[in-house]
């Protein structure tokens, strides 16, 4: 609360006259209610604001050493070359380009036709971090949930090239 502080009327000489003095006031306000309500402010604020939930993937890892065997026939293997460029294959037949805007029909499709399909995701070291996230992505759209990031070696290159594919 605010309160004021009225002194005493004083009288002083001026030049032998007998003057009134103003009166002073002091003003002195009381912050403690105002803490309180600001305190209650942030508490107000802390507790009804939505906290945003950090977009996570599930990633389950085999155990170290185990190697798992998959069939030829079920697997789809992606691989992103330098210059951000997009082949696929199915099992051992010749990597095909594929156009980015391509890729999500034909992964359907491939689901559709083999239940059991496990994408094998390989990108390139010379090409950008995006196309690897754009390449997930469409997988996820797709409704691909069983698929393995692995290198990209240089048998990889060696295949697109042996391909006919610069």
């Amino acid at each position: 609360m605010a309160g004021s502080d009225v002194g005493a009327p004083r009288q002083a000489r001026h030049g032998g006259k007998l003057h009134k003095a103003k009166r002073r006031l002091s003003v002195r306000i009381d912050m403690t209610p105002m803490v309180d309500v600001v305190m209650l402010l942030i508490t107000f604020f802390m507790l009804t604001t939505v906290f945003n939930t950090p977009q996570t993937m599930e990633i389950n890892m085999p155990p170290e050493g185990a190697a798992v065997e998959v069939a030829e026939s079920n697997l789809l293997t992606l691989r992103v070359a330098k210059g951000d460029r997009l082949f696929w294959n199915l099992g051992v037949e010749t990597p095909q380009a594929i156009a980015f805007a391509q890729l999500r029909p034909l992964l359907v499709q491939r689901l559709a036709a083999n239940p059991n399909l496990i994408t094998l995701v390989k990108v390139d070291r010379e090409s950008t971090f995006k196309s690897m996230v754009d390449v997930m992505d469409e997988l996820n759209l797709a409704n691909i949930v069983r698929f393995s990031l692995a290198p990209f070696q240089d048998f990889d290159r060696d295949l697109i090239q042996s391909a006919g594919v610069n």
